[in-house]
């Protein structure tokens, strides 16, 4: 695992120890990023359910401002933080081991709204549908802004979320990539 491009490219990323992280393969995220449009002007990433963190490193690496990672595995906070002190992007980072709720509703009180959501979450779970409409009744996206769901290429999303719409689509081996962006919705 390492940054595929933008200031950091190259910087190998520490895995997560262990069999409980799906590390997303450098081929799947370089796809990601070709599909998002390769590089960022500003903004801010939220890196839900970030195992290594490499998602989000990826996203500040290609011009995001600042990043929230969020995951509930000791073991995972750890390696975010490292691979982050590897990138030396920690100035740019804020890092909390929550469960995903939990960390929703406090970002819901910070009225911290996103650019760019990172959802890869277990593939068991089955819970992008439900993050993107707690996202959308938080108001946590900007207008314009882009969620990218990953998942089990067996598992169907719609291609409307709320006021969330499919953009793109791709299929990688045994997942699944789609990126959603906010086309309307009330200003809370």
């Amino acid at each position: 695992m390492r940054v595929i491009s933008g200031e950091k490219k190259g910087i190998g990323l520490k895995a997560v120890p262990g069999k409980n992280t799906r590390p997303t393969t450098d081929k799947v995220k370089e796809s990601i990023f070709n599909m998002l449009g390769q590089y960022f002007e500003s903004g801010i990433v939220l890196d839900l359910f970030a195992g290594s963190g490499g998602l989000g490193i990826e996203a500040l690496s290609r011009g995001m401002q600042r990043g929230i990672f969020i995951d509930r595995d000791a073991q995972a906070i750890a390696a975010i933080q490292e691979n982050l002190k590897r990138t030396d992007l920690i100035p740019y980072a804020e890092v909390y081991r929550r469960d995903y709720m939990q960390a929703l509703r406090t970002l819901k009180r910070r009225e911290i709204r996103f650019d760019l959501v990172l959802l890869d979450p277990p593939y068991k779970d089955g819970v992008i549908e439900k993050i993107m409409h707690i996202l959308m009744h938080y108001n946590l996206i900007q207008f314009g802004g882009r969620v990218v769901a990953e998942h089990h290429k067996n598992m169907s999303l719609p291609k409307k979320i709320g006021y969330f719409q499919q953009v793109k689509m791709e299929n990688y081996g045994i997942c699944s990539v789609q990126i959603y962006e906010r086309i309307m919705g009330n200003e809370e």
